[in-house]
């Protein structure tokens, strides 16, 4: 099947992180609707004919001692095909699973407040902690590796977070260790709705913009606090995307338009080296800006970042998480869905992001063992001594 992609078909969204309670994994995707204009893929079993496929169900059939539930079967098989990609951001997802993943879009959802992602050695690293959260309660930090929910081991990022997702209320007992040390925490979930935005001004006029992550309402929400520092005479801006998962891209692109004239904001680029691009409109801020990135700054928060560091801002921190891959999320006819990555995106430079990440203009090591925030001072010098 040939799939065309065309911006006005698809929602861009953050693929790589995993919000607890939803399903939301990290990147960058382009979702594609039922009602785009094009027919649904009808999900089905092995080809005829395979005889590995028809040996393993005739041994299932005739041996197997407990009964066991075909649909189920089929189901793990989809996973598992997909799965045999190799790639940690290709998946099969079953309709509850992918209803839950959509919703994640508006940032409201009933769970403990931790994004996180699986990294390289299967492990799933927590990037973000919602404010206000049963989790940051509790005293998670990005960072941290969840072990265990409820006393069972996952190796699966869809079934470990279907098991800690559930009705606000009720509780659920997390393991998770920090540098070595395993920590046990029993937490009660909660409806949670993200505030993507917090802004203040700090000394010297300089205003103060946190995004926390890209969702549906994150650009409009910026805007007003961008308007609201401009009133109050903010001269020069800090924007901090450390611990930023990700999110919506267009939700990025639409925050980078606000410091770009008219240009690219970053760039696609399939398997064949077909490139595709996402542009600023012309008119921007006059403050003097300067971006906070660290370890944790992912996906659409990167795009952000190498898009105002090519176009001249400066970039304060460490060096971000290297998340450049797009996903194409596709609906199936009985409500499921798949993912599957087809292009990476570019910084306006044409700069490959993925496994590479953002490289900040001045590097600095946050350190956990003092109440100051070294980064955060450091980007206060950097904005005042621009010219």
């Amino acid at each position: 099947m040939e799939i065309r992609i065309r911006k006005s078909l698809f929602i861009l969204s953050i693929i790589g992180a995993f919000l607890l309670g939803i399903c939301f994994t990290g990147g960058a995707m382009l979702i594609k609707g039922g009602d785009s204009g094009s027919s649904p893929v009808s999900p089905g079993g092995f080809p005829e004919g395979d005889d590995k496929f028809d040996t393993l169900k005739s041994y299932v059939d005739q041996l197997y001692l407990e009964d066991y539930d075909e649909k189920e079967m089929m189901e793990g098989a989809y996973k598992g095909y997909i799965s045999g990609l190799g790639d940690p951001y290709s998946e099969y997802m079953d309709a509850e699973t992918y209803s839950s993943f959509m919703a994640s879009a508006t940032g409201s959802y009933e769970g403990v407040g931790i994004t996180f992602s699986e990294d390289e050695d299967g492990n799933f690293v927590a990037l973000e902690i919602a404010k206000g959260s049963p989790a940051e309660k509790a005293g998670f930090k990005p960072g941290d590796i969840l072990l265990t929910v409820d006393g069972e081991t996952y190796t699966d990022i869809n079934i470990m977070a279907s098991k800690i997702r559930g009705e606000a209320g009720t509780e659920v007992k997390l393991e998770y260790s920090r540098d070595g040390e395993v920590k046990e925490v029993t937490l009660k979930r909660e409806k949670i709705t993200q505030q993507s935005i917090e802004y203040k001004m700090l000394e010297g006029n300089v205003g103060y913009i946190e995004i926390g992550s890209f969702i549906e309402s994150t650009a409009a929400d910026f805007d007003k606090a961008l308007s609201a520092l401009e009133a109050k005479n903010a001269e020069r801006l800090i924007i901090d995307l450390r611990d930023n998962g990700g999110g919506l891209v267009d939700q990025s692109v639409e925050v980078a338009d606000e410091f770009l004239d008219e240009g690219v904001v970053c760039y696609t680029e399939d398997k064949n080296g077909n490139t595709d691009s996402y542009e600023a409109k012309d008119g921007k801020t006059d403050l003097k800006t300067v971006v906070l990135v660290n370890e944790y700054s992912a996906s659409a928060s990167e795009i952000l970042a190498g898009a105002l560091k090519d176009n001249g801002y400066k970039i304060v921190g460490e060096k971000s998480f290297g998340k450049g891959v797009i996903q194409t999320t596709l609906e199936l006819e009985d409500g499921s869905a798949l993912k599957l990555t087809i292009m990476q995106y570019l910084s306006p430079n044409k700069n490959v992001i993925h496994k590479k990440g953002i490289t900040p203009d001045y590097e600095v090591e946050e350190k956990e063992d003092t109440e100051k925030d070294e980064q955060l001072d450091k980007a206060l010098q950097v904005v005042k001594d621009l010219k």
